[in-house]
Formats: C-alpha cells, sequence, structure tokens
C-alpha cells in the first residue's frame, strides 16, 4: 500500500511540474496574462518581477486624533509583522495634541483630523506634508430607551447641542419622528470632547456650514477644534470618553465617530444630508462624501455637508502629518515604509474595522506625496 501512494504521489507531482512549465510559458507572445501582486498588494503589469520591500529598523513615536486610532492601532500590529524589527507606537490625545507635540518635536508624526492654521504654520520646525489615510463617519450617538430609529436634521441637531432643546419630547425632534413619538421622553444630556479635537471640529464645520454661517444662522456656537459649550453638558476625553458619557447616561447624546460608537454598542440617528435624505452613518455614505470632494494641491478635501442623495452629511476625513526634512534616516525610512503600508494594505483592512478607504486617485496622489519626504545623507 505504502509503494502505491509513494507511485501516485510522483504522479500527481510530475503533472503539476508539466502545468507549471506551461504556465511559465504562456501563449506565443511570451507574456504571462495574469499580474503579480507586490508585497504591499499593489498590483503591477504582466511580467514585472516583484521583491519584498526594503527592512527598516526605527521606533517612531505619534500622537494626536483618536478619531483614526482603531485604525492606527490595527496598521501598527500588522506593519510589525511585515517589518518585525520596527517599532510604531501611537498615543491618541486628540488632533490638537497631535499638532502640537510635532511643533515641538516630542513625536516624529502627527494624526489629525483638521488642518493646521496658518497663523499656527510657523510654529512647526519646517515644512511638512498632509498624508490622507481613511475618511469615515461621525456618528450623532444616544441613548434613548426604546428608540432604535431616531431621525435628525441638522438644525435640530444644532439646537441640541447650544442647548436651545432640552427635552427629548420637544415639538421639533417629534416632527421628525412621528412614528416613535410617545417613545421620546425624557431630559437631553449633551456630552462632547474635552481636548482639542478634529472630531469637534468637523462637527462644528458641518454644523456651521449645513445651519451656521453657511446656511440659516441657526448654530450659533461657531466652529473648531474647541468650543464653547454650554454650562450645562458634558465633556470627555476622546472619542472613547464621549462614548462612555453616552452608554452610562439615560437621554445622553454625543457627537462620535462610527468605531467607538460600534466598540461601545451604542445606537446612532440617521441625519438628513443635503439632498434632503435621511442616512445612515456608514462606510459607503462616507465613500459617497469624499467622492464627490474636492482634493487640493496639498491634499486636503472636505467632503461634509456634501452633495448626492447617498452622502452621510458629517464624513470626516483624517491626516498624518510628517516633516519634509528627516533629520535621522533609519526614522525617515521607516515613516516612509508605514505610510506606503496604510496606503497599500492598510486601505484593504480600513472597511473591516469601519473606516472608509481612499479612492484609487487620492491614493496615488498620497503615495506620490511620500516623495516628497527627504532623507539626511
Amino acid at each position: 500500500m505504502y509503494s502505491t501512494k509513494k507511485r501516485f504521489t510522483s504522479v500527481v507531482a510530475m503533472l503539476l511540474g508539466l502545468a507549471l512549465v506551461g504556465a511559465a510559458c504562456g501563449d506565443d507572445s511570451g507574456t504571462d496574462a495574469t499580474p503579480t501582486t507586490q508585497a504591499t498588494g499593489a498590483t503591477t503589469p504582466a511580467g514585472v518581477t516583484t521583491t519584498k520591500p526594503p527592512e527598516v529598523t526605527g521606533t517612531l513615536n505619534g500622537s494626536g486624533a483618536t478619531f483614526p486610532k482603531a485604525f492606527y492601532d490595527e496598521m501598527i500590529v500588522d506593519f510589525k509583522k511585515a517589518q518585525p524589527k520596527a517599532t510604531v507606537n501611537y498615543a491618541g490625545g486628540g488632533s490638537g495634541k497631535g499638532r502640537t507635540d510635532l511643533q515641538g518635536g516630542v513625536v516624529d508624526f502627527a494624526g489629525s483630523d483638521g488642518l493646521v492654521a496658518a497663523a499656527d504654520v510657523s510654529k512647526y520646525k519646517g515644512a511638512f506634508v498632509y498624508v490622507p489615510t481613511v475618511s469615515a463617519p461621525i456618528t450623532v450617538a444616544y441613548n434613548l430607551s426604546g428608540v432604535d430609529n431616531l431621525q435628525l436634521s441638522p438644525e435640530t441637531i444644532a439646537k441640541i447641542f447650544q442647548r436651545d432643546i432640552k427635552s427629548w419630547d420637544d415639538p421639533a425632534i417629534v416632527a421628525e419622528n412621528t412614528a416613535i413619538k410617545d417613545k421620546l421622553k425624557g431630559n437631553i444630556v449633551v456630552a462632547h470632547r474635552s481636548d482639542g479635537s478634529g472630531t469637534t471640529e468637523n462637527f462644528t464645520i458641518f454644523l456651521d456650514k449645513s445651519v451656521g454661517s453657511g446656511g440659516s444662522g441657526v448654530w450659533k456656537l461657531k466652529k473648531g477644534s474647541t468650543v464653547e459649550w454650554p454650562a450645562d453638558t458634558q465633556a470627555g476625553s476622546g472619542n472613547a470618553g464621549v462614548a462612555q458619557i453616552v452608554k452610562a447616561t439615560a437621554g445622553a447624546i454625543g457627537y462620535i465617530d462610527l468605531s467607538d460608537a460600534k466598540a461601545s454598542q451604542l445606537k446612532f440617528a440617521s441625519i438628513k444630508n443635503k439632498a434632503g435624505k435621511y442616512v445612515q452613518p456608514t462606510i459607503e455614505g462616507a465613500s459617497a462624501a469624499v467622492e464627490g470632494a474636492t482634493v487640493n494641491a496639498d491634499l486636503s478635501y472636505d467632503p461634509l455637508w456634501a452633495d448626492g442623495d447617498k452622502a452621510y452629511p458629517i464624513a470626516a476625513p483624517t491626516w498624518i502629518l510628517v516633516y519634509v526634512d528627516q533629520t535621522d534616516k533609519v526614522k525617515g525610512e521607516t515613516i516612509k515604509a508605514f505610510l506606503r503600508y496604510i496606503l497599500t494594505d492598510g486601505q484593504k483592512i480600513a472597511p473591516t474595522i469601519d473606516y472608509a478607504p481612499l479612492s484609487a486617485s487620492l491614493v496615488e496622489k498620497a503615495l506620490a506625496q511620500l516623495d516628497k519626504i527627504k532623507l539626511p545623507v
């Protein structure tokens, strides 16, 4: 029986070998119609030999936006598998902290959901680039017993967060939710960020565009990474901190990124978009908003309050900020490798953890942005 099995195995091996030879020969043109794939996951033209990315060995420290932190945490773990001699740490702390830390040279890169103000550019130790990474919806999450399908317009959201509306049975909320009006009961507790936050900035830009200075003028608290919220509101550190307040407080409402809202098992409202449609915060809705956004030369773009029936109106971008002139060659090589990993393999992983990948054209521009990062000789 053993010899029969051995002969069968030999025959199979021979047939497989012939099949491989035939595949290598291809057709009369001498080219293989099947594209190859690099270690980074990018497809290359047929017949091109690819190699693994060069090994990098640096240790990087970053801080900043909590909005993309779940994505960056996943990227750090996966990058370590691809580059076992490299180490990347990301501390969060809010977009404002990340930008300040980069200014002071405390970190090697900063995560930011907002752009650097013109007045602050001179505070940095040289030129820097924006590298877009992903986008995602900012949810309006709530804790209201028996209510699973809340609908809110920008005007109603504005009035809730600036405390013009203080109870769930307010006529404005009832008018948008007539089917569940009997379940709309109790006082509203508003939760917001305590730290300088890109999530706050994007949320307030949405309100300012839709019903503030760019709209009806209902929104009075302006826009920015920090806002003077009414005294009877509650503040949490990071998206996770706001999520914790909403989860623990009956009647609470807060703005939280989709990943943290889902991780905390929160319910979130459908938001009325620019086209007048109530849209759930989904990856598809964020992608639809990003698709129509104008991308500037520095790769900044604004998908908030976008046109289109399917566009989610609070779709937020996020970037990694890094200096153009790197002072440490090993760190510089590692930064470029990490960012390249995010822009290739990372884009495939993003939807699995509730982030929208960049469009192919934006990825191409972002990869080109890496060429601007200069290493010391």
